[in-house]
This record gives C-alpha cells, sequence and structure tokens, in this order.
C-alpha cells in the first residue's frame, strides 16, 4: 500500500508555486505584463497585471519594465497566473514624501511620480522624485500634495497653498494672501468695508491723495482727510 505522505509529497512537488520575477514586457491596453522568473530566468508568456480596482470606479497603474513582482499560479497551474503585486526590494525603494522627507509611515498612503524606472544595471533607486514631479501624501491628520513650486496642503481647520513666494490660507477667519497681489479681469464686491492701508486707486486716481474741484470758487479742495 502507497504512503499517502509520500504521494502527498509528489503531487506537491509538480504544483507550480508563486515565485517571485522581473517584468520583462508590458501591454497597458491588455494591463498584461510578461515576467522572467527568478532564479531560473524563464519568461513567462502574457500575465494579467493585479489591479487595485477594477469597476465603476477603476484604477490602473502598470507597472515599470524591471520591477519586481510576485506571480501566483491559479490553482497551481503554471500555465495560468498573474502578476498578483509588486513589491519593493533592494533595487527599487520606496519614495520619500517631499511633505515630512520621510517614506510612508503605517496608516499613511504616499503616491509619487517622476521616480524613474527601476536601473537595468542593479542599482538602487532611493525613492526620490524629479523636481517638478506631482506628488500626494495623506497621513494621518493631513493631506498634503505639490508639484515642483506648487504645493498644498489639507486639515481638519483649514487649506493653505503656496506657490514659490506667495501663499493663501483659508481658514475660519476668511481667506488671506500673501507675497503677492490678488489680479482679477472680472469685478470684485464686498458686502462690508474695502480697506486700503496704502491707497485705494480707481481708474488711476489715488483715493488718497486726489483733490476735487471747486466750482463756487477759485482752486481745489485739500487732500481727504
Amino acid at each position: 500500500m502507497a504512503d499517502t505522505r509520500m504521494v502527498a509529497a509528489s503531487m506537491a512537488g509538480t504544483l507550480a508555486q508563486p515565485r517571485f520575477g522581473l517584468v520583462s514586457a508590458v501591454d497597458p491596453v491588455n494591463h498584461a505584463v510578461k515576467v522572467m522568473t527568478q532564479p531560473s530566468n524563464i519568461e513567462s508568456g502574457w500575465l494579467p497585471c493585479a489591479a487595485m480596482q477594477v469597476g465603476s470606479l477603476r484604477i490602473a497603474c502598470p507597472p515599470d519594465i524591471g520591477t519586481h513582482v510576485l506571480v501566483v499560479h491559479v490553482e497551481a497551474d503554471a500555465e495560468h497566473g498573474v502578476a498578483a503585486v509588486p513589491v519593493y526590494d533592494a533595487v527599487v525603494m520606496p519614495p520619500a514624501s517631499p511633505a515630512t522627507g520621510k517614506p510612508a509611515q503605517p496608516g499613511e498612503m504616499l503616491i509619487v511620480a517622476g521616480c524613474g524606472a527601476p536601473p537595468a544595471n542593479g542599482g538602487t533607486a532611493t525613492g526620490q522624485a524629479t523636481d517638478n514631479a506631482p506628488w500626494w501624501h495623506i497621513t494621518k491628520d493631513t493631506i498634503h500634495s505639490g508639484a515642483g513650486q506648487a504645493t498644498e496642503t489639507l486639515t481638519a481647520t483649514g487649506k493653505a497653498w503656496k506657490v514659490g513666494s506667495v501663499g493663501m490660507v483659508l481658514d475660519a477667519t476668511g481667506l488671506h494672501v500673501t507675497g503677492g497681489p490678488i489680479t482679477t479681469d472680472k469685478d470684485m464686491t464686498a458686502q462690508g468695508t474695502v480697506t486700503g492701508q496704502a491707497d485705494v486707486i480707481a481708474n488711476g486716481t489715488s483715493g488718497h491723495g486726489h483733490t476735487h474741484p471747486v466750482t463756487d470758487a477759485p482752486g481745489t479742495t485739500g487732500a481727504p482727510q
């Protein structure tokens, strides 16, 4: 009588197991990839690349060639697999947040574009993005985002924008702009008082230093008091 343990071990040895591999080709239209399995270095056929979400809300993010992925075989069939998930490794490291200077921590989510494809020579990639690349970082109490000189911060008490040296803050006390002028090609309407600390100019005429002609006597009035 055959030893069932030996039979089970023999069957298990013929079943395809999950494997790590490197993406060798990408088909963005079908969201599929070919993978060079490691350490055998054998290229697979086209495999579905797992997505974060499909349906009425769809998120697509095809991996770069050279990305480290885990290949899972459906029902242990070596001919039918899926590139289940990309993984960070010693070659491609997690990105650092421009807002905190650190990788995403537990309870956070960080998206950084412009980090570049995995290096072909096997060197490491620190995860730093190019200077003007867009990024988005949600922490436990703040949503940060930006691109180049522009940054945006959202908290429970307000929202702040900054572009170079110009900043704008919207909070419960109102809208505050610093570092630059406010320009519009349309009208401005205020239900309250408009205050100019230096001057108010209408069509080139100063509201602080202009004078008025006197119709019933020679000369003009004095400046506004």
